[in-house]
């Protein structure tokens, strides 16, 4: 068992060890090609010089005291000592001029052999790096189509929506290899999922639309029937529930009509400070907590935070906030904090939205900003609102280049902040 731990601790760094990059693995198969080839040219190179030195010269030339090349030796190199001459040879056996001239071409053969091998394998070092220097730039120059696939696929995906940046395009130059295969058909996928993205959208707002005008109609033949003089308690009890069911219709088609107009592109952007967004919105709450006798109190903390945006969008983000700090809250003596200011990061500004409420479980976050979903209630529910509240605010703040994240209060109820852009 220890063995079994102590191999696995040693593995660890072995499997955090960070893997090679594509141009280092191909600056290594080119160095290494290179190396391989030259080791085996050099070693070619050595046994055909080999092979020339060991071919046998003639008897004549060896007896008589020359080179092999038919150049006379040196009279030192003729005379050969008794105690010079080699053990195995007999004296007398040989004429002292063959076995000095033997000697003299043993010893030039390894002092030219010498060389070769030392000054071939210098040569060929020098020679592998400048390669693999090569190797590293023509890698890179190959891999740069890659890198602006991949830095383009990045920004696509590092966006705050998942449709932001589909209108982005790689259109890469140059000659049609695999490469811009690769770029061609990544731009016809981003195409395809902008359209795509753009149709939802489209059908989100003409289906809204087209809903509005039955709702009306509906509205009016009950509010007629409502009122009417010969309506009996029970077709007035009636009406009032079906208005407020068609009432809820209604709140809901504003709501995805809404939610469309938010995740388009904010063309508008005009100068709002968020402080005057808050004061306006908060008055508003007050009001209306006014006109139903609710428990809720809303307090500001307003510092200046400007920002650059469509002015509807973001009063509807701040108002949405409130409703929904106010909807989701204690009975009784229960609050709403809504404060704003430059962020911790500079060039952000800052709203926070805090409010007293049930316990949320951290998990159930995410799902809070999901179409349609609510807190401890289905879909189906008669609970009030359509739970789209903050799914657009989620939009409107991504569609201003910030975002949005919620954390729950240990006692109860949501700390939201939305982080948006400082604006120049």
């Amino acid at each position: 068992m220890p063995s079994a731990v102590a191999a696995a601790a040693a593995s660890a760094p072995a499997r955090r060890r960070r893997p090679l990059s594509l141009r280092a693995r191909l600056t290594l198969v080119y160095g290494g090609l290179f190396m391989l080839a030259g080791v085996l040219l050099l070693g070619l190179t050595y046994v055909l010089v080999s092979q020339q030195f060991d071919s046998p010269p003639g008897d004549s030339k060896m007896i008589s005291g020359v080179a092999p090349d038919g150049r006379p030796l040196p009279p030192e190199a003729v005379t050969l000592n008794e105690g010079d001459r080699p053990r195995d040879d007999p004296p007398g056996g040989a004429p002292p001029g063959a076995v000095t001239n033997q000697h003299y071409a043993e010893q030039a053969q390894n002092d030219v052999m010498g060389s070769l091998l030392t000054q071939g394998a210098i040569a060929l070092g020098v020679v592998g790096a400048i390669s693999g220097a090569l190797g590293w730039l023509i890698a890179g120059r190959v891999l740069q189509p890659l890198h602006r696939v991949t830095e383009t696929a990045r920004r696509i995906a590092d966006a705050p929506a998942a449709d932001r940046g589909l209108h982005e395009r790689i259109a890469l130059p140059g000659p049609a290899d695999e490469v811009k295969v690769l770029a061609d058909t990544f731009d016809v996928m981003l195409a395809r999922l902008d359209h795509a993205f753009d149709g939802q959208r489209r059908f989100i707002a003409n289906a809204s639309h087209e809903l509005r005008t039955p709702l009306s109609l509906n509205k009016a033949l009950l509010e007629v029937a409502v009122r009417g003089a010969e309506a009996s308690v029970e077709v007035r009890q009636l009406g009032t529930t079906l208005l407020d069911i068609n009432a809820r219709h209604e709140r809901l088609i504003d709501g995805l009509l809404l939610l469309a107009r938010s995740e388009a592109e904010v063309l508008e952007q005009a100068y709002v400070d968020l402080a005057d967004v808050v004061e306006h919105v908060a008055d508003l709450a007050d009001a209306a907590d006014s006109e139903s006798a609710a428990e809720v109190k809303v307090v500001t903390a307003a510092d200046e935070a400007p920002t650059t945006g469509n002015p509807v969008l973001l009063e509807r983000l701040v108002q949405n906030l409130v409703e929904n700090g106010v909807r989701h809250n204690t009975p009784n003596g229960g609050w709403v904090r809504v404060a704003c200011g430059p962020g911790d990061v500079p060039g952000t500004v800052v709203l926070e939205v805090s409010n007293t409420g049930p316990v949320v479980a951290p998990y159930d976050i995410p799902t809070l900003f999901e179409p349609f979903r609510r807190l401890g209630a289905d879909r189906l529910s008669a609970a009030p609102g359509a739970g789209l509240g903050l799914s657009i605010v989620r939009a409107v703040a991504r569609a201003h280049g910030g975002d949005v994240r919620a954390e729950p209060r240990e006692s109860g109820g949501l700390v939201v902040t939305v982080t948006l852009p400082a604006a120049v």
